[in-house]
């Protein structure tokens, strides 16, 4: 399993060279640094941690400062477990080209969208109620949460709430195009997040 770092930009049109256009999403995916690697030995566990981006000093605490010191300072840090010990070693670089190519399937993991609160219809897709017979504002109303005896909710009751803002994984995703001088990658279908979401990108 070969994994990287990219954030998300943009959706648009992909054409393949047979005339075939496919919905794409259109990911940044800049070399990243290896910060650390974690060992059975020293941690209980194989990992790799991996870093991205760029921001000032002053916002990075001493600790992570001393860690990284000649690396750079980065503004986003992920760790992945691994099955045996990395190859890697701390400061190396990887670069798109060196995970990613054309054709291949991918798992990608991002941060959904966050909707705010909203009510049964929009986060559970409840089709609300009658709009005949007496009924005045219940078109989107969730209607009885309550069982006839047990006098208490039931765990696990669909109802209004916080929406969004989940970690989501889409396996089976494949890549279009990977333009190495751009670090540009098109991946067919939608990811999760907005502009500039964090995205871990995972082959399979």
């Amino acid at each position: 399993m070969k994994f990287i770092l990219g954030t998300k930009q943009n959706m648009t049109q992909y054409f393949t060279p047979e005339g075939k256009a496919f919905a794409a999403t259109v990911a940044l995916v800049e070399p990243v640094v290896v910060t650390h690697v974690k060992t059975i030995e020293t941690d209980g566990y194989n990992a790799l941690q991996i870093a991205t981006g760029t921001r000032k000093a002053k916002n990075i605490n001493k600790a992570q400062l001393g860690a990284w010191k000649d690396l750079g300072n980065f503004s986003i840090i992920k760790e992945f477990r691994l099955d045996e010990a990395a190859s890697q070693k701390k400061g190396d670089i990887i670069n798109v080209v060196d995970v990613l190519s054309a054709g291949q399937k991918i798992t990608v993991t991002g941060i959904s969208k966050g909707k705010g609160f909203q009510g049964v219809v929009k986060r559970h897709g409840f089709k609300g109620g009658r709009r005949s017979h007496g009924q005045k504002h219940s078109e989107r109303e969730a209607g009885s949460i309550g069982a006839g005896g047990v006098q208490r909710v039931i765990k696990g009751m669909r109802m209004p709430g916080r929406m969004g803002s989940d970690r989501i994984s889409i396996k089976n995703l494949e890549i279009l195009a990977v333009d190495p001088t751009s670090n540009m990658v098109f991946i067919r279908g939608a990811v999760p997040g907005k502009r500039g979401t964090v995205l871990e990108i995972m082959t399979q």
